[in-house]
C-alpha cells in the first residue's frame, strides 16, 4: 500500500528531526567534551547548538506523532464505550489537538517574524541569527498544525462514507493487540 503524501512528509520530517538530534546535538556535545578533556576548553557552543537542535527536533517530530497516533492518550474508560460515544470522544480529542496545534503555529510565527524584524542574534560567540533555529522550529509546528487539522477532517469524511475502520485508523485509539501487531511488523521489516 502506498503511503499518502501527508504521512510521507511527516515521516521525512521525523527523519530530519532524528538527524538534527544526532548531528545537531550529539556531535557538538561530543566535540565539546573531548576538547574540554584534551584541551581544557570547549571548541563549540554545544549547549546553545543542542538547545536549538532540541527545539527543532520537537517541532519537526510533532506531525509524525499525529499521523502515527503516537501521542499519549489515557482512554481506558473510552475504550469500553459504544462506538458512537467513542467516535465522538475521539473526534473531540482530535479537534482539541488541532486547535492547540494551530495556536502554537500561529504564536510561533509571531515569534519568528519578530526575531526577523529585530535582526535578533544569539548572545554567544556564535552570533547565530535567531530566526534560523526558530524558523526550523516553526516549520515543524506549522506541519504539526496542518496534520492536526487534516486528520479529523479525513476521519469525518471516512465516517460519512460509513467506513468505521477507516475512522478508527485515522483518529481512534489503537488497542493493545493492534499495537503489538504493529511492533511485530516493524521488527520483521528491519530483518
Amino acid at each position: 500500500m502506498i503511503e499518502p503524501l501527508p504521512q510521507r512528509v511527516s515521516r521525512w520530517l521525523a527523519w530530519v528531526a532524528g538527524a538534527v538530534i544526532l548531528f545537531g546535538c550529539a556531535v557538538p556535545i561530543t566535540i565539546d567534551v573531548l576538547a574540554r578533556y584534551f584541551l581544557n576548553r570547549g571548541l563549540v557552543e554545544s549547549f546553545e547548538i543542542s538547545g536549538y537542535g532540541l527545539a527543532a527536533c520537537i517541532g519537526l517530530g510533532l506531525g509524525y506523532t499525529v499521523t502515527t497516533k503516537a501521542h499519549i492518550r489515557v482512554d481506558f474508560v473510552v475504550a469500553k464505550m459504544p462506538f458512537p460515544v467513542r467516535a465522538a470522544c475521539d473526534l473531540l480529542a482530535a479537534c482539541a489537538l488541532a486547535v492547540v496545534a494551530a495556536a502554537l503555529a500561529w504564536f510561533a510565527w509571531g515569534t519568528v517574524s519578530q526575531s526577523w524584524n529585530m535582526g535578533a542574534r544569539s548572545m554567544s560567540q556564535l552570533q547565530i541569527p535567531i530566526v534560523i533555529p526558530q524558523g526550523l522550529w516553526w516549520i515543524g509546528l506549522f506541519w504539526f498544525a496542518c496534520m492536526a487539522v487534516l486528520t479529523p477532517i479525513q476521519a469525518v469524511l471516512r465516517l460519512l462514507k460509513g467506513d468505521r475502520a477507516g475512522f478508527q485508523a485515522a483518529i481512534g485509539s489503537a488497542d493493545l493487540n493492534a499495537e503489538i501487531d504493529e511492533a511485530v511488523h516493524a521488527v520483521e521489516d528491519l530483518r
